[in-house]
């Protein structure tokens, strides 16, 4: 299985999920399938000005977009999406639907820090395997 993330990065953006979804005045519209420009417009429009997305949309959008493809792969493994059996697959899906557009629709998905840990939970149990 390959596995093109850092596993530290991967931590840091998990963390800043949380700091950022546990706010109370954090909450979304129902998540889309791929993000297009409408959805990223409206999630920068309610929280442009919140340092917590700030911080979270810079770190995602400055990661490759092959990683970026493969931290939503991530989220979609760990949201029940795929199996890690299924992981290039998965990794396939999130390169056809890779845009601008990414770091919106990972912040979006309102328990995005949940599904990278169990994500990232799974990769790491079939890495020692």
């Amino acid at each position: 299985m390959e596995f093109e993330l850092n596993r530290d990065t991967v931590r840091f953006i998990i963390d800043k999920a949380h700091e950022f979804h546990a706010r109370d005045d954090v909450t979304f519209p129902e998540e889309p399938e791929v993000a297009d420009e409408f959805w990223s417009s409206q999630v920068t429009a309610d929280f442009g000005g919140d340092p917590y997305y700030q911080e979270l949309k810079i770190t995602i959008n400055d990661l490759e977009p092959d990683q970026q493809i493969s931290l939503v792969a991530l989220m979609w493994l760990g949201r029940g999406d795929f199996s890690i059996k299924e992981w290039n697959e998965a990794l396939q899906n999130a390169e056809e639907s890779w845009n601008d557009h990414t770091a919106d629709y990972l912040i979006g998905t309102a328990l995005l820090a949940d599904y990278l840990a169990e994500g990232l939970q799974q990769v790491e149990e079939a890495s020692s395997e």
